[in-house]
């Protein structure tokens, strides 16, 4: 026979199950919410008149939001694509007003003498 530590795997002080030293668990309400796609969650909620149970939950399968009503769950958030810089320059701003700001920041430098015309290269 093989020697074996009787308490491996267990903490000390744990018990025999471990949960009969913690008291008396709060009462509980399980809620069903169901996505898009059909998929049922169950999570359970305290009993509790100060706790609210939340209209929308994430599925856990999925990650569409689920709801209460099984015929009619929430719509999927519409997720908008990232947008540079550039972007949103271009939606405020037409081509013809992106000439005219070129034209006249590249008049105000000339008239500076920055960046006036050729470059000459140095030794």
């Amino acid at each position: 026979m093989v020697g074996t530590n009787a308490i491996r795997g267990s903490r000390v002080g744990s018990g025999p199950m471990g949960e009969s030293e913690r008291g008396e668990t709060a009462p509980r309400i399980v809620v069903s919410y169901w996505c898009g796609r059909g998929h049922e969650t169950r999570p359970s909620f305290a009993q509790d008149d100060e706790i609210q149970v939340p209209d929308v939950w994430d599925c856990p399968r999925c990650g569409l939001p689920a709801g209460q009503d099984r015929d009619n769950p929430p719509q999927p958030l519409r997720n908008e694509p990232y947008k540079t810089h550039l972007a949103y320059v271009k939606e405020r701003r037409s081509p013809q007003d992106g000439e005219a700001l070129l034209d006249e920041a590249l008049a105000s430098m000339r008239a500076r003498g920055v960046g006036g015309g050729t470059a000459t290269p140095t030794s």
